[in-house]
């Protein structure tokens, strides 16, 4: 059986008001009891609930995360990828706090990130949610958002993100994609940083992470969940440095196992898997 891992903390454009009230209404966060989430078919990887702030479960309808109050971004966001989520949609750029984040927190603002550096990274990507304006704009709310070096976010993560739709626009793939940081300290394009203080308020500082990492599971047809995972089941893991100096490097130098990725970040990834197929699949390093 697959051996549990200890949960570590390594720690615009305004929309009409009929349409950001009917966006709120799918913001509130659930209890680890009613944790069911299309988008958490592969697992929970921290087994995120309700009890830490540092490890607090918010699903929405368009991805699930695990939220880090103190070091004010996503332990790790989890969302599933087919055609149906992709349209002609517009990039909505509206950056704000998540009003779902716990009042006791910090509630990053948009433009805390202004002057730092480092880019509004997205963990759920905007391009991967574009089939209609409610779903795009769930993107750009700061829990889904973590400091990214330029070069990482607009170069490298963003030639991984454009092969992932690929595979689903031109392959007909279902992915389910759970993405993340880990480490303190990245270079943006004004130095080394471990963090920085939010714009709006300096007391609170924003962690910047070492590392970037992905995992990426490739299912052959939509519908198919973890029923679809066996032994042969296609699972990209990747593990890239946030700094600059990246931004022309290929993603695929930084591919890693799944199992090496879990003792990097004391994560437990695909644990809906069998523990079986989890034993093949997770010690395989992609090379396609």
């Amino acid at each position: 059986m697959k051996k549990s891992k200890l949960f570590k903390v390594i720690v615009p454009i305004a929309l009409p008001a009929i349409v950001i009230a009917l966006f709120n209404s799918f913001q509130k966060p659930l209890n680890a009891q009613s944790s069911t989430s299309i988008h958490l078919t592969m697992g929970n990887p921290s087994t995120a609930g309700t009890s830490s702030l540092n490890n607090y479960l918010l699903l929405k309808s368009q991805y699930a995360l695990s939220y880090n109050c103190s070091r004010k971004i996503p332990n790790w966001v989890s969302w599933q990828l087919n055609s149906s989520w992709l349209g002609s949609t517009p990039r909505q750029d509206d950056f704000r706090a998540d009003t779902a984040v716990p009042s006791s927190c910090y509630r990053v603002q948009g433009s805390d990130y202004v002057g730092s550096g480092f880019d509004r990274g997205h963990m759920t990507p905007s391009a991967d949610r574009t089939n209609s304006v409610i779903n795009n704009s769930a993107t750009f709310l700061m829990s889904n958002i973590l400091p990214q070096a330029p070069d990482n976010n607009q170069g490298i993560w963003a030639n991984l993100e454009n092969y992932c739709r690929d595979l689903v626009l031109n392959q007909g793939k279902e992915l389910y994609i759970i993405s993340g940081a880990y480490g303190t300290g990245g270079t943006g394009s004004n130095g080394y940083k471990t963090s920085f203080p939010a714009a709006t308020s300096t007391s609170n500082r924003i962690t910047v992470s070492a590392r970037t990492w992905k995992v990426i599971v490739v299912l052959d047809r939509a519908g198919l969940g973890v029923s679809g995972v066996t032994n042969s089941t296609r699972v990209i893991a990747v593990d890239i440095p946030n700094t600059q100096g990246v931004r022309n490097a290929d993603w695929r130098t930084y591919r890693i196992s799944v199992d090496t990725l879990e003792s990097r970040t004391g994560y437990n990834f695909l644990s809906q898997v069998s523990a079986s197929i989890q034993s093949v699949i997770e010690a395989r390093v992609d090379n396609l």
